[in-house]
């Protein structure tokens, strides 16, 4: 009886290994796309993500510091022609940012909070925690608000940006 539980077993362990090696893979080569109210609607993979202007943010867990690094999305948003700082006014001023993960989960952000000249909230789009890839549970990309006193908007196997303005 145990030699045909052992096989069994060992390959449940090889099947759920190669999913996680599956997954993993797939995250790697997923992009982020911009999309929406935008003048530029782009994609970027987080390989191209590395290459723009980083910020570092900490974030308290379980009485531990966290320590995230990405890309502002204020900046994501800039490279895909969203008013931002003194352009952000008027009309401009009532829209948000629909955030979207690979799960279906969405969170919002109004375009004053990630805007950089408009708050000094540092929400990012990270892809290192403690200066290493994050968890494959979380990433490759996930949003970090570190203002937020819940983690609920801190969005993992982030997917899309989309910009929404509200009509008058």
């Amino acid at each position: 009886m145990r030699r045909t539980m052992i096989p069994a077993f060992a390959r449940v362990i090889a099947i759920a290994l190669f999913a996680s090696t599956l997954c993993a893979a797939q995250a790697a080569g997923q992009a982020l796309t911009i999309s929406g109210d935008v003048t530029a609607p782009l994609s970027f993979t987080p390989e191209q993500l590395k290459t723009f202007p980083r910020t570092k943010v900490e974030v308290k867990d379980d009485g531990r510091t966290l320590v995230y690094e990405g890309v502002l999305v204020g900046e994501l948003l800039k490279r895909a022609g969203v008013a931002l700082g003194s352009e952000l006014r008027g009309n401009a001023i009532a829209s948000y940012v629909v955030a979207s993960a690979s799960d279906g989960y969405q969170v919002v952000f109004s375009l004053a909070e990630v805007d950089p000249g408009f708050t000094s909230n540092d929400i990012i789009v990270a892809d290192t925690i403690d200066g290493k890839p994050l968890f494959a549970y979380q990433g490759p990309l996930r949003i970090v608000a570190p203002k937020d006193s819940r983690a609920a908007r801190s969005i993992r196997m982030l997917q899309r940006l989309d910009v929404v303005r509200l009509k008058k």
